[in-house]
This record gives structure tokens, sequence and C-alpha cells, in this order.
């Protein structure tokens, strides 16, 4: 490693990252990179290159793998669940809402739940809001291509990152594309006053250029290749896989909300979940010092173990308080439709759509008319008389702009509700 090649000739601090931070068991190389300020001139700094993940896992500790399997455990109980289900995919974009709105929090932009759950997707009312919404609209391409059987690659993401911030402050004329220029994350609490970006950052991630995209693709073929995969957990390998994406970071925005995505993305092709239902986001926005902090640890001292150890208890946690929203949103589907089964509507149309206002959360009459494929009186008055049986109700204007939407409340509620 060339960190002590790098110490022999620099202090540890004279206004550069403190090196000594990084041991000799960091699983990467400092490399130098330098730039010109148009203010203060030319600067030098250092970036960490991560090695490639190896095709054999690191060594964990026993209690670690103790955490691994419950993760497992309960990745196996929610995908069991929604394997039993008529259409589990109704529940795909209420988990991709609610994981669009934390992973998004993460970053510094904040939608309340509420608000992106009723939002009128054509017309956000806020740059926070589209911010938001643009991610569901790249969970929904990404599920597609996955379920399509489309490989992960570069292209791919690239395709993915410039939905992401399409029309929002991150837009860029490098959006869509890995980033060409030098990025820097954080900032020391101990970084001196009026110090460049660069100099004041906690973590300085690879160098822009070909390096860079090669790295990317060696990730996304070592989260396919049949060998490692054979050798490493599922759970452990979306640990390492999360970890090199978000230390590469390939992106000049979106780098923490696609690395997330790509946790289920990786889950579900490895074939740990028929359905994209698990929302990993909000455990980790709750803790997010300590997220940051064990990545951190990983670069600068190869914490491998702790690392995996959190994020599995974070796997766990999250696929278990996804696995009671899911039943929870069963026993208001059933609800609804034994609501139906008292009532004189026909009930093959009447059950579709309450499968719709869940799988939805809010629409438009023109909507029902789409997708029940009836027409639009038609429509218009099964929404009526499912609001007439409380099943139903009218979004405020204010929550989604102009045209009547509607929603299901007792589904709303579910969803908002705290884990």
């Amino acid at each position: 490693m060339s960190v002590n090649m790098w110490m022999s000739d620099k202090p540890a601090y004279d206004g550069m990252v403190d090196v000594s931070i990084f041991t000799s068991q960091a699983p990467g190389d400092l490399v130098k990179i330098n730039g010109v300020d148009p203010r203060r001139g030319e600067w030098e700094h250092v970036a960490f290159v991560p090695h490639p993940l190896p095709k054999l896992p690191p060594d964990l500790s026993a209690r670690t793998y103790r955490m691994v399997a419950d993760a497992r455990a309960a990745l196996g109980a929610l995908d069991s669940t929604a394997r039993r289900l008529s259409n589990p995919r109704i529940f795909r974009r209420p988990a991709l809402q609610a994981e669009a709105q934390s992973t998004s929090a993460l970053e510094g932009t904040y939608a309340p739940l509420g608000e992106v759950l009723i939002a009128n997707e054509e017309r956000p009312t806020n740059l926070d809001l589209r911010e938001v919404l643009n991610y569901v609209r790249m969970g929904d391409a990404a599920f597609d291509w996955i379920e399509e059987g489309m490989p992960l690659t570069v292209g791919m993401l690239e395709q993915l990152q410039a939905m992401l911030v399409r029309g929002t402050r991150g837009e860029t004329v490098n959006s869509g594309a890995v980033r060409n220029h030098q990025v820097v994350v954080g900032q020391r609490t101990n970084a001196p006053s009026g110090a460049l970006a660069v100099h004041s950052a906690r973590f300085v991630p690879s160098p822009p250029g070909l390096d860079l995209t090669a790295n990317l693709r060696g990730l996304l073929d070592w989260m396919t290749d049949s060998e490692v995969m054979q050798e490493t957990d599922p759970v452990v390998a979306a640990a390492l896989a999360h970890y090199q994406f978000e230390t590469l970071h390939p992106f000049h925005d979106g780098n923490g909300r696609i690395g997330r995505f790509l946790i289920v993305a990786h889950l579900l092709k490895q074939g740990v979940l028929l359905e994209p239902t698990l929302t990993v986001s909000p455990w980790f926005e709750a803790r997010r010092s300590e997220y940051y902090d064990r990545l951190l640890a990983v670069s600068t001292e190869g914490a491998w173990d702790p690392y995996v150890r959190f994020f599995a208890t974070g796997l766990e946690s999250s696929a278990n308080a996804t696995h009671e929203r899911m039943k929870a949103l069963v026993a208001v589907q059933e609800s609804f439709k034994e609501r139906i089964r008292k009532s004189p509507l026909r009930a093959d149309t009447a059950h579709a759509l309450v499968d719709f206002a869940i799988a939805r959360t809010a629409f438009t009459v023109r909507d029902v008319e789409k997708h029940l494929g009836i027409s639009y009186g038609r429509a218009n008055g099964l929404v009526q008389q499912m609001i007439h049986l409380g099943i139903l109700a009218e979004v405020h204007a204010a929550a989604g702009g102009s045209g009547r939407r509607f929603y299901a409340p007792d589904a709303f509620d579910v969803l908002v509700k705290e884990p």
C-alpha cells in the first residue's frame, strides 16, 4: 500500500488530509492529486483508491456471522410472505416511495413521507419533492430492467443517475456520466477555517479518469461473478459492494442514493428477494453518523468486521420493519375487500381498484380508467362508490396540484406510521 510512502516525506497534517488515520490494513492506496483554485492558485492533496474486492470474503467474527444469519432469516421471512401473496407486486411502489423519502433525507433533501405518497408526480410542488420523486422513477425503471434480465452495467448506472438528478439542483452537463472531476465527501470537525473544500474534507474519493470507470466496471463484474457469489453470503456481498460503490463515489451527485438502491438490486438479482419491497434507508438514516463512520473505518483501517455486522443489523431490522408493514397492508387490503363483499358493488372490478389503490397510493379517475380498462364514467362512479364505503378519499388539492386525485387513507396511515 502506498500510504507509508506518502507519509515518509510529509508531516501528518500541514493543511492536507491527516494520512496518519490510514493504517497498513487499509484496503486501498492513497494517490496524489492536484489542481488549481481560481483564487488561491495551485493545490495538492491525496485521494483514496480502494483495491478491487477480494474473491473470498474478509475474515469475520462468529458474532458477525450470527448477525448475517439473522439478517438472512429476516429477509427470508419477508420473501416468504411476498411469495404467498396473490399479487406481491402491488407493494413495490409504496416501498419505493418510502425508500425514496429516507434515502434522500440521508443526503440532505427532506420531503415528508406523507407528501411523497400523495404527490402529483407530474407536477411536484418544489425541488425537494421533485428530487425524491425522481428516485421513484429511477427505481421503477431499474427494477423493470432487472426483471427483464438486463445486467447491471456502467451504462445502466449512468442512465439511472441522469434520471435521479433530472430537473434538480444536482443536474449538470456531466449528469448521466461517470464524473470527470474530483469530488470530496463531508467535512472534518478540525478543518482549518477558510480551507479549500478538498483540504477540509473528511474523505477524498478516487480521482476521475479511466481508472475510476474501470474500477466501477470491476465492481459490477464482481457482483455477478458466480465464483464470488458461491463463496460469499449475499448479505456480506451486499455489504462489500455497498462499501466499494460509496468509496469509489463514481458520480458527481446521487452516489449515496444509488449505492443504497444497489443493496436491494443485488439481493433481488441474487434471488434473496422475489420483489424489491425492502426499505433499507430509514434504519441507516436514523444512524447516519455511525453509518458514515463505519464506511470510513473500512477505508482507514480495514475494519470490515464491525462494518459488516452494522450492515447486517440494518438489513435485519429493515426486513423486519418492511415485513410488518407488508402484513399491515395485507390486513387493510382484506378489510377493504370485506366491505366490498357486504356491498352491492361488482366484486371483481372493485377488488381490482383496491389493489390499485394500495399499489399507487394516489391517483386520478383517468388512472383508474386506464388501469382497469373501463370507461371514464364507470371509473368515476366506482371511485365515488368506494368513497361512500370509506375506502377512498379525495387528496386535498394543495398536496398535489391541479386535478382531482384520490387515495386510501387506511393504507396511507400504515405507510406513514413510524416503525
